[in-house]
């Protein structure tokens, strides 16, 4: 694609001359939208013009009427989710097109357009840079799916290419790589009010290339996993999937393995009458296969989670005397031997553990405590919660065991970003609050590679430009990550305190403590301690209570005692190298939060991004409903205002689409079809880096103009942009003699 070339932002001189820029626009912005036959067919937001948020939002609505779902938006693709199957729109087919295209920036809009332009950035440079594709937007906006995409593309072009002695081995990999995906979704993700296939976790994805640009492995990296659904599921949600395809998917015969009669019912899954194209237990079961988890580690995994779900329906009961443990209901008494079965503990130690406390004081001998009855049920929770993590963790472990290559076989990468969309619900939580942080993060991200550094860069080379106004959401990460005095560390600090948590006290404190910022505020008539932030994206009302037992996330070390002890191989292995006693002990270590552990997995992933060449994709999603081909206009504008479309179109429109670096076109002569006249390329004057090249050519003013507008050199304006598109279409790079 080529965007439009206006030589930069002219300032223009006198107030009368800006106010008539004023009056117009209104105008032009009714001519532009009278032609509304036309509007499908803007295939580069960069060509609108006038740029407005109006004129935007009504190409992309009339794109997608016409079911076409990816736009250009100058660096970035807009990809509008149509929430329904497209006949043939990712099919090999169309990569092969793609991958095969002389320009594939020329074709139409697609998602397998910017997976090609990372991959030849790859193949292309003498020495190669690591790619990074971003994929973002809002829960439900399609970000799973398209990376699901992603990797399917590579995983066929990067394979393609090999020679055929090795054609097997390149299958195994590509098989392996595509069937990490459905083992990480059925134990990771989960449907949700706004989406059927939520992440609940975050992955960065690498896929390793060697120095033939084939793909030999990949590593998956994990963050924050949502373990807290596995006990507690929010209204007219579910639980992760792999439990309902293990309802809907077990043979007769498994079912009685896992002493899951066909009408029994689970109180840790909801919904779970609501059928899904995600609960599909033989795609999972296979995939499992094909990585190398065999029958027999399968059978300890289910029943592991089958332990889990008879451990949800336990409930308790006061005890008669105070002093004594409290009591198991009737009813739940079987599920408490079914789920000491499964986990192959003994039964009178798992009910132990959940009913009584055990308090050490130095060398002195161990006290027993019962516990409240809450707390009872606080420890049941845990249990499944900690179990549920590790059985991720080790899963993640295995999958990266199985397709990661050895680091003597693999140069470079590509790396696929998906996480958790950006979230707002009617109670929000310390989960959230981490989600969100991590869309500021990479928000933050591409603020400052294109919006801010772009710009920044225009004028260190002395070019006039105006500076187009975007977002900057600063203030918002200083308010949760700011050192010392930000959201996490106060929330540190209170965990580290030897007390019971107070969440009106902790209210107080933020509010003396981070008042001053203006990305922070409080409803003053609410009941509920509270405390709203203005995220890019909108603000959130985050609910105090209960936030800072989520950061501690405490372990008993009875249950690690007994989960040690499990005859369960898989169980056991999990909590083999585990320390009880150092979960929150207090003389032993520090506590290592829930948000300390998550800041520094970002910051290594952040360092990651800014390590590689990164290329984003924005997923929008039209309505909040999942309704096929709806397009509430309202939602969407909130979308784009929100992540800066708008000011990514202008800058990208305003700016200069030629950009060679000097080391990079030295050793090449351009030549244009028809005349075949070469030009020797030499240095400019120094004091410029975006391409300074002068073409020894009779019209070479214009020409450097186009390359590189200079607004001291004569021919600058008044450049002829049907010249300048033509030439840019017939230019090809050669190599000299």
């Amino acid at each position: 694609w080529l965007p439009q070339v206006k030589g930069g932002v002219r300032k223009k001189s006198g107030l009368a001359h800006r106010k008539s820029l004023n009056d117009s626009l209104e105008g032009e912005v009714k001519a532009f939208l009278l032609d509304e036959g036309q509007l499908h067919t803007y295939d580069d937001l960069t060509k609108v013009n006038p740029v407005t948020p109006t004129t935007v939002l009504k190409c992309l609505q009339a794109r997608y009427r016409a079911k076409v779902f990816y736009t250009h938006a100058g660096c970035t693709l807009v990809a509008l989710n149509p929430f329904q199957p497209v006949p043939d729109l990712y099919s090999l087919d169309v990569m092969k097109e793609y991958h095969c295209a002389p320009q594939p920036q020329e074709s139409k809009p697609h998602i397998f357009i910017v997976a090609e332009e990372a991959y030849r950035n790859v193949q292309g440079q003498v020495e190669p840079v690591n790619q990074s594709l971003v994929v973002s937007g809002e829960s439900g906006a399609g970000k799973t799916w398209t990376s699901r995409c992603l990797m399917k593309y590579y995983a066929t072009v990067a394979a393609s290419s090999s020679l055929m002695k090795s054609q097997d081995t390149v299958e195994r990999i590509e098989k392996r790589v595509l069937d990490s995906n459905p083992i990480m979704e059925a134990f990771g993700n989960a449907c949700t009010l706004r989406n059927s296939n939520s992440s609940r976790f975050g992955k960065y994805i690498q896929l390793q290339l060697n120095r033939s640009q084939l793909l030999v492995g990949a590593s998956v990296q994990t963050y924050l996993l949502e373990k807290t659904r596995v006990a507690g599921q929010p209204a007219n949600e579910r639980n992760f999937h792999i439990f309902y395809q293990m309802m809907t998917g077990g043979s007769d015969e498994q079912r009685r393995e896992w002493k899951m009669s066909h009408d029994q019912r689970f109180a840790w899954l909801p919904n779970a009458e609501k059928t899904l194209e995600e609960d599909c237990f033989d795609e999972t079961v296979e995939a499992m296969v094909h990585l190398g988890i065999n029958a027999e580690k399968q059978g300890h995994i289910f029943r592991i989670l089958a332990g889990l779900l008879q451990l949800g329906n336990v409930t308790f009961c006061s005890a008669m005397d105070e002093s004594q443990p409290c009591d198991l209901e009737e009813k739940s008494k079987d599920f408490m031997h079914r789920c000491a079965s499964l986990l192959c503990v003994p039964v009178e130690e798992l009910q132990t553990c959940l009913r009584v406390r055990t308090l050490r004081a130095g060398k002195q001998s161990a006290l027993f405590k019962p516990c409240s009855l809450a707390d009872c049920s606080v420890r049941r929770d845990c249990l499944a919660k900690v179990v549920y993590a590790q059985l991720f963790e080790w899963l993640v472990t295995f999958i990266n065991d199985s397709i990661c290559a050895d680091n003597s076989t693999w140069c470079n990468f590509i790396g696929l970003l998906d996480v958790y969309g950006f979230e707002c619900f009617q109670f929000n939580n310390l989960e959230q609050l981490c989600i969100n942080y991590a869309n500021e993060k990479l928000q933050q991200h591409f603020v400052a590679h294109y919006l801010k550094a772009q710009q920044e860069e225009y004028v260190s080379e002395g070019l006039e430009w105006s500076f187009v106004k975007y977002q900057d959401n600063q203030g918002c990460l200083d308010l949760i990550e700011g050192i010392p005095i930000g959201v996490f560390s106060l929330l540190n600090e209170e965990c580290l305190l030897n007390r019971a948590s107070d969440a009106k006290q902790f209210r107080v404190r933020l509010e003396k403590e981070l008042s001053d910022n203006g990305s922070m505020s409080w409803d003053k008539f609410s009941k509920q301690p509270h405390f709203t932030v203005a995220h890019y994206a909108g603000k959130v009302s985050y609910q105090i209570e209960g936030m800072m037992e989520k950061n501690k996330d405490p372990v008993p070390p009875e249950l690690i005692h007994l989960l040690q002890k499990s005859e369960n191989p898989l169980l056991h292995q999990l909590f083999a190298d585990r320390d009880p006693v150092g979960q929150g002990t207090r003389g032993l270590r520090q506590v290592v939060t829930v948000v300390s552990k998550f800041k520094n997995s970002l910051e290594n992933l952040m360092k990651i991004l800014h390590s590689t060449t990164p290329h984003y994709t924005r997923c929008i999603k039209p309505n909040t409903d999942c309704r096929p081909l709806t397009f509430k206009k309202e939602e969407v504008i909130m979308q784009l205002e929100a992540c800066g479309i708008v000011e990514t179109i202008h800058i990208s429109a305003a700016g200069f689409p030629i950009r060679r670096a000097v080391r990079r076109w030295h050793r090449a002569a351009i030549v244009l079809q028809g005349s075949w006249r070469k030009w020797r390329v030499s240095r400019s004057p120094a004091g410029f880096s975006l391409g300074s090249i002068k073409l020894h050519y009779q019209r070479s003013p214009l020409l450097y103009a186009d390359l590189h507008p200079d607004h001291k050199r004569d021919g600058v304006t008044g450049l002829n942009q049907i010249l300048l598109e033509r030439l840019y279409r017939l230019i090809c790079i050669l190599p000299l003699q």
